[in-house]
């Protein structure tokens, strides 16, 4: 039987607001998730992880990869406006991707999860890629979690979660609320790919936060 995998997404925010301390915090945070997820065989084995930055254009910054094949990790910079359009349209096409070659290679991928990073307003028209992203007439529509903070409106981020919107309540700083975005990103990967191969029947388990400190749950707007 082909072992299960667990393909995880960052797509992150790029554009100029994000600039300094926002950017600066994920930026260091990166290459701890990678040395984290590469020094363990049992995850290292079970999961994959893909980094997408997105302003005014998105681009995969990381592709989906064992970590213990990557040698570093890209750092996000600061350019352009905030088009989430363009996110999910090459998030769908890079999940279709990943999802063929990982079957190519023996593999069973679970569906995918997105941790979606964002700090304010939409600068597009986005509800269409959106839709056709989570839509479940494409078969691997990944999972959602949405994290937001500053000046992003909590209505836009529940649109854009399939599961779960965290926005940032003002407890912690907002290098403070990133980092611990991080550790989310980081645990989830950590206690997905342990719970999956700890499991007897092999079935792939997604752990995936319930509570974040330093942010406020929402709910996810149905469609």
């Amino acid at each position: 039987m082909s072992e299960q995998v667990l393909p995880f997404y960052l797509v992150c925010d790029e554009s100029y607001s994000m600039q300094g301390p926002p950017l600066d915090a994920i930026n260091q945070e990166l290459p701890l998730i990678y040395q984290e997820i590469a020094s363990n065989p049992v995850v290292a084995d079970r999961a994959r992880l893909g980094i997408i930055g997105f302003s005014s254009t998105a681009e995969v910054l990381l592709p989906l990869a064992d970590l213990n094949d990557v040698h570093s990790i890209p750092q996000l910079s600061p350019r352009g406006t905030t088009s989430y359009g363009a996110a999910f349209s090459l998030l769908k096409r890079m999940i279709e991707q990943d999802v063929a070659g990982l079957k190519q290679a023996g593999h069973a991928p679970y569906r995918p999860t997105v941790f979606f990073l964002t700090d304010g307003l939409p600068t597009d028209e986005w509800h269409v890629e959106h839709k056709e992203l989570v839509s479940r007439d494409f078969r691997a529509h990944p999972t959602i979690l949405a994290f937001g903070f500053g000046d992003v409106d909590p209505a836009t981020l529940q649109q854009v979660a399939t599961f779960r919107a965290f926005i940032a309540n003002g407890d912690m700083s907002p290098t403070q609320a990133l980092r611990e975005f991080a550790r989310q990103l980081l645990n989830s990967v950590v206690q997905s790919a342990v719970a999956s191969s700890s499991n007897p029947s092999g079935t792939a388990q997604l752990i995936i936060p319930d509570q974040v400190p330093g942010y406020t749950v929402l709910a996810p707007d149905p469609l």
